[in-house]
Order: C-alpha cells, then structure tokens, then sequence
C-alpha cells in the first residue's frame, strides 16, 4: 500500500492511519458528489438516444465504424442524382419530364438499403448492453425498461428515416431547379410532399421494430443480423414459390404475398401513393388485399414491439 503523502487538495482533510507492521492511508483526491441539475427520466431518455445515434451512425468512433452508414446513404442518393442529371441534361429536347425512378420507386430503393442497414446497426446499438453486463447499471437511474426500448427504438428508425427521406429531398428539389417553373412542380407534386415521409415512416418503424426485437433476444451481434437477413430472405422465398410471377399479369396475386415480411410495408407504400394495392404485385386481384396487408403489418409490428418491451420490462425488475 503507499505510503507516499500526496498533495492536500480543495482544503479537505487526509486521514492515516499506522499500525505496528502494517500501516494504510486514505487520501482525499477531491471527489466530490454531483449536486448539479438532475434532468430525470426525459434526460436519460434523450441521453441514450443521443448515444445510440452516434453509435449506429459511427460517429466518435474509428473510421471503419463509418464506412457502412455513409456508405448507404451516398449509395442511397445515387439514383436521386442520376434522375436530376439526366432530367438537366434534356430539359431543352424531348421528352420533357423524364423521370428516371419515381417517388413511390425510391421507397423500394431505399427499402432495400434499410434492411442492410438495420442488420448492421441494429444489433449493434443493443447487444453490447447485454454481452458487457451494463444493463443493471443502466436501470439503476430513472430509466425504466420502456425508457430503453424507446430511445433505442427512437434512435434506429429516426436515422432509417433520416435515410429514406434525404434522397427523396435531393430528388424534389433537384427536379424542381431543372424545370422552367418550379412553382409549377411543386404545385403538381405536392402530394408527394405528405406521401413519402409517412411511406419512409412506415417502413422505418417497421424495420427498426423487428431487428431491435430480435436483437434482444441475444447479445451477440452477427447472430442477430443473420437472424434478421435469413428471416426476409426465407419468407420472401416462401412467399414468392406460392405467389409466382405476377409482374406481367394483373390481379393475379394470392393472400400468400402476406408471407414476405420484408415487402409488407411496401404495400401500405402502395395504399399510400395509388389509394389500392399495386395490381402487378403479389397481393394483386385479391379481395380486401389493403385490409389484410394493413392488419399484417400491424400484428408484426405489434408483436416485435411486445417482445421489445416485455423483455426489458423484465430486465429492469
């Protein structure tokens, strides 16, 4: 143990003790208590949100950390680009208004992005909680389960979204510069403006739900995103042997289209954008396809949120 005195600090007294063949000494190094504002819940909440978003997004971390979000979204945007580039390029000969993608065929772009995304970024904002143990330290302050489950939740889909939305922005307005009347197009499109963030919403929660859900069923990382890939691969799979090919025939889809959980979203995108389903797509031709599709949606989205929320409920007991 030392025995080297250390300096007297902030006036406070340092206490030693000897004691024939052993001896010890307790020194104060200045540690006070915190008697600074305590925020309560809604600060914690908005902590860990804020942490949770640097993490997925890389930030203050090692540039290799970086690379995956930024990657996506530079990929994401690309299409936006291209569309505004060759709509600048002809803007004086025909055809005028080309349009390379359209809104509601950005959403299925970016959907796919999403789902890399969220694999990667998913797992890794929840499992390190509970492979290092920290879990219990976390619910030590005002924090409860649902307090975790929504900053974490919160963090993945305002980020997903931030990532659907960004491309879609460069895309309207990049539009809008190239024609002669841009009051015009915002005039014609602005449906849009109301349509593709509540689209990019839908698929945002629904996404974020279902790989935070899995996720909190293990604290390891990669077993959680292959978990989460082969889950959509497997149901769209599935679902694409008992649908078949309908992208050249009309309203010749099956309720079995339900099955892929990965385009299930798609089809309140379709509600959204057309008011019915799209007549090429898996549930095309089916009677109360949107009611169905709607009711799916919600029951998936329902149950990963109660797994979410059961199982840090029982974490914070």
């Amino acid at each position: 143990m030392a025995r080297r005195r250390v300096p007297h600090r902030r006036g406070a007294p340092v206490t030693s003790t000897t004691s024939g063949a052993t001896s010890g000494a307790v020194y104060d190094r200045g540690y006070r208590p915190y008697d600074g504002p305590r925020g309560g819940r809604r600060a914690v909440r908005l902590a860990l949100f804020r942490v949770s978003v640097r993490r997925a997004l890389g930030l203050r971390r090692p540039w290799r950390q970086k690379v995956a979000p930024f990657l996506l979204l530079g990929v994401a945007v690309i299409p936006a680009v291209v569309n505004v580039g060759i709509g600048y390029v002809t803007r004086d000969s025909p055809p005028i208004g080309f349009e390379f993608i359209t809104y509601r065929d950005y959403v299925v772009v970016s959907s796919s992005l999403f789902l890399l995304f969220v694999a990667l970024t998913g797992p890794d904002v929840l499992c390190p909680d509970r492979r290092n143990k920290v879990l219990p330290l976390l619910f030590a302050r005002p924090l409860t389960g649902a307090d975790y489950v929504a900053a974490k939740l919160g963090a993945i889909a305002t980020i997903v979204f931030a990532f659907g939305v960004i491309p879609q922005i460069v895309l309207f307005g990049g539009q809008m510069l190239v024609r002669d009347r841009a009051l015009d197009y915002l005039r014609d499109n602005a449906e849009v403006l109301w349509q593709v963030p509540a689209a990019v919403a839908v698929v945002a929660i629904y996404y974020a739900a279902i790989v935070l859900a899995i996720s909190s069923l293990t604290g390891r990382r990669i077993v959680a995103a292959a978990v989460f890939i082969g889950l959509m691969f497997a149901t769209a799979t599935v679902s694409a042997i008992l649908v078949g090919d309908t992208s050249q025939q009309f309203n010749q889809g099956s309720v079995a289209g339900l099955i892929d959980l990965a385009a299930l979203p798609l089809h309140l995108r379709d509600l959204l954008f057309l008011g019915h389903l799209d007549p090429e797509g898996p549930l095309g031709g089916v009677a109360k396809g949107g009611l169905f599709a709607v009711g799916t949606y919600a029951a998936v989205l329902s149950v990963a949120l109660v797994v979410l929320f059961v199982r840090y409920r029982w974490e914070d007991r």
